[in-house]
């Protein structure tokens, strides 16, 4: 069913059929389908308007119903909640977020994480359970070319390699660790664990794997993540990195959340920290970084991506470093990968 222009439902409705050609074309099948349907049904659109604007993104919808549900939600079984189960399911988008906490976006960092002086601070906003902020653990696969993490038991990234790419030859040395986050998740509950995975997409094959083997090496040493905002809390956070070392203070589809006007004011509170800021959000959403007019297209790769459905890698809110899938399964280099493997 189209929606005029006019509708009020409208502009949710084209977040759907965003989401679905975007982020779950190629990826998952049944969400590109579900969030298909979602655009076209005036019951639950209408449903998402009752909610603020900020907890109506495809995301939430589709992994609280999985919550309620225990099994992926298609059309039928979304309309039944609405219907059924209305106040449940909106108490559940209200209370939680989209903390979607990929270990494998690690990989998409390692290559500039290593390039820079050693020991690194890392500090992690919007860290959810923290899985992300245990880069040196893992072990990584870039196409043949594998890096041993320091827990032989946490899982190894496979992440291909798109055109050159700076690869190390060993996971960074940490020397300390620490998250931020408005509503931090704890590895050890097992609510929050079962959250973590109604936030996984159906047919992504390996990821729920992955996401276990993650939260066990988390639990086995769990990183502090810090309950707070990124505005006002990060400075005090940030003070206590250790002396001598290369404080880095990143983050993965955390600022998309953020009003603009609020995204301006963290870079700004981050450039005041004198650390090395590595951000991976989508295009546009850091301000003032623009990609190259070559980003789309790579010599040697036939399929580029559409640089709209990848996130970017920046460094210091200025240099696009890289193309990254938002879920780390590749890694495309803009810059010149001086030393790749």
């Amino acid at each position: 069913m189209s929606l005029p222009s006019q509708d009020p439902l409208a502009g949710t409705a084209g977040e759907y059929r965003r989401f679905a050609r975007l982020e779950a074309r190629g990826r998952s099948p049944a969400y590109e389908a579900l969030a298909m349907a979602v655009a076209g049904d005036r019951l639950v659109l209408a449903f998402l308007a009752s909610l603020p604007a900020g907890k109506r993104q495809p995301n939430l919808l589709f992994a609280a119903a999985r919550y309620l549900l225990g099994e992926a939600a298609d059309i039928g079984a979304l309309r039944r909640l609405v219907v059924g189960r209305r106040d449940e399911l909106a108490g559940v988008m209200r209370a939680r977020r989209t903390q979607t906490n990929e270990p494998a976006r690690c990989a998409t960092l390692l290559p500039v994480l290593a390039q820079l002086p050693q020991p690194l601070a890392l500090l992690e906003v919007g860290a959810s359970a923290g899985l992300t902020l245990l880069v040196d653990r893992y072990s990584y696969d870039y196409g043949g070319h594998k890096i041993a993490g320091t827990d032989p038991a946490a899982p190894l990234l496979a992440c291909q390699a798109r055109g050159p790419l700076p690869i190390p030859d060993r996971v960074p040395s940490v020397a300390w660790r620490a998250g931020l986050d408005l509503n931090p998740l704890d590895v050890a509950d097992p609510d929050d664990a079962r959250w973590l995975e109604c936030l996984l997409w159906p047919g992504e094959h390996g990821r729920a794997e992955r996401l276990a083997a993650a939260i066990a090496a988390a639990r086995r040493d769990p990183p502090p993540v810090h309950r707070g905002d990124l505005l006002t809390d990060l400075p005090a956070l940030a003070g206590q990195a250790p002396p001598g070392v290369t404080l880095v203070i990143y983050h993965s589809a955390v600022l998309g959340y953020v009003a603009p006007p609020d995204r301006r004011r963290f870079a700004a509170a981050v450039g005041r920290l004198g650390a090395v800021w590595l951000s991976s959000e989508g295009p546009g959403v850091v301000p003032g970084v623009t990609l190259p007019d070559d980003a789309r297209v790579v010599p040697g790769v036939t399929r580029p991506d559409d640089a709209e459905g990848s996130f970017v890698v920046v460094r210091d809110g200025t240099s696009a470093l890289a193309l990254a899938d938002p879920h780390g399964a590749w890694l495309r280099w803009l810059a010149p990968a001086q030393g790749s493997g």
